[in-house]
C-alpha cells in the first residue's frame, strides 16, 4: 500500500533562553520530538492529539517542509521532505493558523487570487476554483468574498484559511488546530468538510487538543505527549486499551434493593445497588467486556419479575485514555 504520509523516527530539538535572576539567562535545550513514527493512508483523517507543547505543530512543520528534522525521515506522497521539498509542496495543502499569512488590506477573494497566482494556477481555472471554494465554505453567504480580511471574524478567517489550503485541490492536507477558538457553527462546518474531503480520498493529518473533536472527526488517533507517540488506534481501540472495567448501568422500576442484591449475587460480578431520588433502583455492574455479560444481567433481572426502565454502558472517554497514557510517560 502507498501511504500518503510516512514519518520514521523524527527528532527535533530547540535551543531556548531560560532567565536566571533579573539579567542573566542560560541556554536550554528542549526536545520537541523524540522519535515520532506513524503513517497516514489516503482517504482517512488521522488526528494528532495532545496538549500544547506536545510536538504537534513541530511535526506538521516538518511534514510541510517548513522545518528540518534533526534525525529521522519523512515522506509525503512518496517524496522525501528534505531532499524533494518542492515535490512535497506541490501535493499538500496546509493550515497552520487561521489568522496568519493573509493580507489585511485585501479582500478574501483577492487574497485567494494572490496565492493562486503564486501557486501557478491558470487564471480561468483559478477563478472557477475560488468561486467553488467560496460557496463550499459558505463565505459567499456570509458576505466575505469582497470584504477586507481585516474585517473578518475568526470563523471567516478559519474558512478562508481552509480555502487557501484547498486552492490546488491537493491530495494531502495538514491541518493544525483548524477550529481553535471558533464558534460552534464555524467549527461544525469545518469538521463536516474535513470528513467529506476524506471520503473523496484525501489524506488528512488533523492536530487538535480537543478530545471531543478528535473523537468525531478522526478515523485514527495518535496520542502525542512530550514529543513521543504514547498510543495510537481508533477512538474505540484506544478506549479498550485502558486496564479498567466498563460499567453497565440499569434502572429498575418497582424494585427492592435487598432482593435485587440477592439476585445479582448469582452472577459473581462486581456491582452496586442504590435507590435514586426518583424512587428507581440503579444497578451498576462493573465488567471488563459488557457484551459478554449484558444478556445474563438482563435475564437475571427480568426473570425475577423486575421491569427495566433504561440501560446504558458507561465507556471511558478519550480524556481518560490520554491521562492514563500521559501519566505513564
Amino acid at each position: 500500500m502507498d501511504y500518503a504520509i510516512v514519518a520514521q523516527g523524527l527528532k527535533k530539538k530547540y535551543k531556548t533562553k531560560k532567565r536566571k535572576g533579573l539579567i542573566k539567562s542560560e541556554t536550554q535545550v528542549v526536545e520537541a520530538l523524540r522519535g515520532v513514527s506513524f503513517r497516514v493512508k489516503y482517504g482517512e483523517v488521522v488526528g494528532l492529539l495532545g496538549p500544547n507543547g506536545a510536538g504537534k505543530t513541530t511535526t506538521v512543520k516538518i511534514l510541510s517542509t517548513l522545518l528540518l528534522p534533526d534525525e529521522g525521515e519523512a515522506y509525503v506522497a512518496g517524496y522525501d521532505v528534505v531532499r524533494e521539498a518542492n515535490e512535497v509542496r506541490k501535493r499538500i495543502g496546509i493550515l497552520l493558523s487561521v489568522e496568519k499569512g493573509f493580507y489585511a488590506k485585501l479582500t478574501g477573494k483577492e487574497n485567494l487570487e494572490y496565492f493562486g497566482a503564486l501557486y501557478g494556477i491558470p487564471r480561468k481555472i483559478l477563478s472557477d476554483r475560488i468561486n467553488y471554494l467560496m460557496k463550499l465554505l459558505e463565505l459567499d453567504r456570509l458576505g466575505a468574498v469582497d470584504r477586507l480580511f481585516e474585517e473578518y471574524s475568526l470563523g471567516m478567517k478559519a474558512r478562508l484559511g481552509l480555502a487557501r489550503a484547498l486552492l490546488k485541490d491537493p491530495p494531502i492536507l495538514l491541518l493544525d488546530e483548524p477550529t481553535l477558538g471558533l464558534d460552534p457553527p464555524s467549527a461544525r462546518k469545518i469538521r463536516g468538510l474535513v470528513k467529506d474531503l476524506a471520503r473523496e480520498g484525501k489524506a488528512i493529518l488533523y492536530t487538535t487538543h480537543n478530545m471531543f473533536e478528535a473523537e468525531i472527526v478522526c478515523d485514527r488517533i495518535l496520542l502525542i505527549n512530550k514529543g513521543v507517540i504514547v498510543a495510537e488506534g481508533t477512538p474505540y481501540e484506544l478506549k479498550t486499551m485502558l486496564p479498567r472495567l466498563r460499567t453497565i448501568v440499569v434502572l429498575v422500576k418497582n424494585g427492592d434493593e435487598f432482593k435485587i442484591n440477592s439476585v445479582l449475587s448469582e452472577l459473581s460480578l462486581k456491582y452496586s445497588v442504590k435507590r435514586t431520588p426518583e424512587g428507581l433502583i440503579e444497578v451498576r455492574v462493573h465488567v471488563p467486556k459488557p457484551e459478554e455479560y449484558l444478556s445474563d444481567i438482563i435475564k437475571v433481572i427480568v426473570h425475577n419479575g423486575y421491569d427495566i426502565m433504561t440501560m446504558r454502558i458507561e465507556e471511558p472517554t478519550l480524556e481518560d485514555v490520554f491521562i492514563y497514557f500521559s501519566s505513564k510517560e
